[in-house]
């Protein structure tokens, strides 16, 4: 474990930003992180997980701790169920492969999303018509003061729509993760109409979790770039939660206004739709702007500044509001 200075980020988060940490270490054990909490001289700490949903918008002062804990392992069968643990370093979409080439169901719709294990419950990532709440059992977080380990249940989890209690509370540092999942009579959730299609186009009829993980590996590189080749973080903003009232007000100045059900009455709005109608698809600004495919997605093309892209973000939401008096949240975290 090496203390290093100024120390580029660029190869730490998926938007590619070139900023600068003055102090950065990298733990690889539960140890070495509870030693470095403990490290006085260093009393700003910043935790950086996977870097796919941060925009990095300055140098960062003090500390930057890169959580690289590793390992996957098998912890009970019964049954039709198995419970994994899986360590907060590992890569979210080989823990993915990890549980397919095993034959285990329940995250096949989350595939190829970027980042980290540790990062997975503070967003409650979620994608085709499954969230991370559907198959956590728990989460091991380190208490950030006194160095201990505290398990949370699902519900302590208290997840939302890419929400939970560690977006509240950066006092814990998520670990590990434990998920029950199948291992023989699956759910397979093909609700979602892409999926389907991929699975018709390629003439599947009984589809296995691992021809489902294909379907959403297809969709999505059709639709997002590819933060090796283009730096970005995926879903900029969130979809807006609105009333049937609003719905039917958008429907009085907009044709084919498109909405699914959420919870209670209350319905989703692709943010994608609002920014394409507020027409920033695929508008370029310099070396960043809108990708021209998703307009959800706010790109990097070469060496912007996070500033550049945060400004981008604050234009948009902007004039969503002003056309059509929705809110757009941002989904990734601003540093």
């Amino acid at each position: 474990m090496e203390i290093q200075t100024n120390f580029s980020l660029k190869k730490y988060n998926s938007f590619k930003i070139n900023a600068i940490a003055e102090n950065f270490v990298s733990v690889n054990s539960v140890d070495e992180l509870v030693e470095v909490l403990k490290l006085k001289e260093y009393p700003s700490k910043y935790i950086l997980s996977g870097g796919s949903n941060i925009l990095i918008t300055k140098n960062i002062k003090g500390l930057v701790v890169h959580i690289n804990i590793k390992g996957i392992h098998e912890e009970s069968k019964k049954n039709n169920i198995t419970e994994i643990v899986a360590f907060a370093g590992e890569n979210w979409h080989s823990l993915v492969q990890w549980c397919l080439k095993r034959d285990l169901g329940g995250i096949e719709n989350l595939s190829l999303i970027p980042g980290s294990v540790g990062a997975a419950p503070i967003q409650n990532i979620g994608a085709y018509g499954t969230e991370l709440k559907d198959v956590l059992i728990s989460c091991d977080a380190i208490n950030r003061e006194t160095g201990k380990i505290k398990t949370f249940s699902n519900k302590d989890c208290q997840f939302k729509y890419r929400d939970s209690i560690f977006k509240k509370n950066t006092n814990y540092i998520v670990v590990s993760i434990k998920l029950k999942l199948t291992n023989k009579e699956h759910y397979l959730n093909i609700n979602y109409k892409g999926i389907q299609d991929k699975l018709d186009e390629s003439n599947i009829k009984i589809p296995t979790i691992q021809d489902i993980s294909s379907a959403v590996i297809k969709i999505r590189n059709e639709k997002l770039p590819d933060p090796d080749k283009i730096g970005n973080s995926g879903s900029f903003f969130k979809n807006p939660i609105v009333s049937i009232d609003k719905i039917e007000e958008l429907k009085t100045n907009f044709n084919n206004v498109p909405f699914y059900s959420f919870h209670k009455n209350k319905y989703k709005i692709p943010a994608a739709w609002l920014i394409e109608k507020a027409g920033f698809k695929g508008k370029t600004f310099e070396d960043y702007g809108v990708h021209k495919d998703q307009a959800l997605v706010l790109v990097n093309y070469k060496s912007a500044k996070g500033s550049d892209i945060l400004n981008l973000s604050i234009s948009i939401q902007k004039a969503v509001k002003l056309i059509f008096d929705i809110e757009l949240e941002a989904e990734v975290s601003i540093v």
